[in-house]
């Protein structure tokens, strides 16, 4: 109980203290200067090669939108597009998110999946599957019938890989992926520094080094690389958040159907439908949401911030939202949301507290706001629109993530921390309108 009230009172100072630091700049004027350098920006995140590159660059056949104006990641992302195609359509840049969709549609064509990213290392796995998310986003700033029947195969075909490739036994899905010999020897080194241990001087054998690979691979594939959710095993785990977008991809595609008549519509919903039967049998644990180990038939023991998705794609009804609004106070900081509860790991993962991210962010506030929780979505898309603008102030710059109680720039990542405009600043946008509606 003493912790919890210590706990409770810290997080009242440093909101306290956010609160004044941004009272005296004047968050109008931040907001104000925040985006003026988006849109300035966003012209400068836009790549096109339409032809395959010596350095493994995949030819794509439209424009496509980089998470950094320089550096690193120079390559079109796949989760990452959805967020920056929702801030590039609030900036009225439609086309442009269209592009982005065209693209990663192309490479769905080409390889029967999304890779995680357009380069030729990223095809042994793909990456949150939000490409039905993009077409619909577009399809509604457009009204394009004729665009939205040629997407529509595209996204069939994405969908039977996840069900192909990704089911377990249990009828949810999981992540997964493909590790040869070099990438597996890279996540062994990686992980070995990160833990202080040498894995094969410790007697592990190559099977075991094998499976070790394959889950890394699988925890790349889910985007968040790397968290304590998944217990290292990644592949075992029926993720709450991966199981909440495919349920947005059967409704999307019910929607589609009906528009274009096509005779879908009803399989759709039976599919929806069905895993929201299994989201409710095997996700949903003395009151909690939560990924589940399908082969050990147990819970993660891990409180994260993952079922807000839950409520981002409609999964629940109003009692069940109500069990995932009640796990605010253990994740709500005063700079956003901790992707997960600050509770003890073997050691600092980029997802994991205290640390806040730009697609954590949205879904939880749009998913609240989706539920009628509209004061709770408010205040926490006023914190970190807040803390990003008075970070942005500090340092001219957006950045990938920021801590979620002070809201600085984090020293723990698996690459550093790049300043990014990509996801950070779609979601500044859209959330900054967002408050003043």
């Amino acid at each position: 109980m003493t912790c919890l009230i210590c706990t409770v009172m810290r997080n009242r100072i440093l909101l306290i203290l956010a609160v004044l630091a941004v009272a005296s700049c004047g968050p109008k004027s931040i907001s104000r200067k925040v985006r003026k350098h988006i849109s300035a920006s966003w012209e400068k995140t836009v790549r096109f090669n339409p032809e395959d590159t010596p350095d493994s660059l995949i030819g794509l056949p439209r424009p496509y939108t980089v998470p950094c104006i320089d550096g690193g990641f120079q390559e079109l992302y796949y989760w990452d597009t959805f967020f920056t195609n929702e801030g590039l359509i609030a900036d009225s840049l439609v086309e442009q998110a269209r592009d982005n969709t065209e693209d990663i549609l192309f490479l769905i064509d080409k390889y029967g999946f999304m890779p995680n990213g357009s380069r030729l290392w990223y095809l042994s796995r793909s990456q949150p599957p939000f490409a039905a998310a993009m077409v619909e986003s577009v399809f509604n700033a457009t009204e394009d019938t004729l665009w939205l029947q040629r997407a529509y195969p595209t996204l069939e075909k994405e969908y039977a890989f996840w069900q192909e490739k990704r089911q377990t036994p249990l009828g949810l899905n999981r992540y997964g992926g493909d590790a040869d010999e070099k990438l597996i020897q890279e996540f062994i080194t990686t992980a070995g520094k990160r833990l202080g241990t040498n894995f094969r001087e410790k007697g592990w054998s190559r099977e075991k080094l094998e499976a070790f690979g394959r889950h890394c691979v699988a925890e790349c594939e889910s985007g968040w690389d790397f968290t304590p959710r998944f217990d290292r095993r990644c592949e075992d785990f029926c993720p709450v958040d991966l199981n909440a977008i495919l349920y947005g991809v059967e409704t999307s595609m019910a929607r589609f159907a009906a528009i274009l008549g096509n005779g879908e519509e009803e399989l759709w919903k039976e599919r929806a439908a069905l895993r929201k039967q299994r989201i409710r049998y095997y996700l949903l644990r003395d009151g909690v949401f939560s990924d589940f180990d399908w082969v050990n038939r147990k819970p993660s023991r891990v409180l994260s911030a993952a079922p807000f998705a839950l409520l981002f794609f409609g999964v629940l009804d109003q009692e069940e939202a109500e069990t995932v609004r009640k796990t605010l106070p253990r994740l709500e900081y005063p700079s956003g949301i901790a992707v997960c509860a600050n509770d003890s790991y073997e050691y600092a993962y980029q997802w994991s507290f205290p640390h806040t991210w730009p697609p954590v962010m949205y879904m939880t506030v749009m998913g609240l706001d989706r539920y009628g929780y509209k004061v709770d979505a408010r205040r926490i898309a006023y914190k970190w629109v807040t803390a990003t603008g008075r970070l942005y102030g500090q340092s001219k710059k957006l950045w990938e993530k920021m801590t979620c109680d002070a809201g600085v720039v984090p020293n723990v990542s698996e690459y550093g921390t790049p300043s990014m405009m990509g996801w950070t600043a779609g979601v500044y946008v859209c959330l900054d309108e967002y408050l003043k509606k």
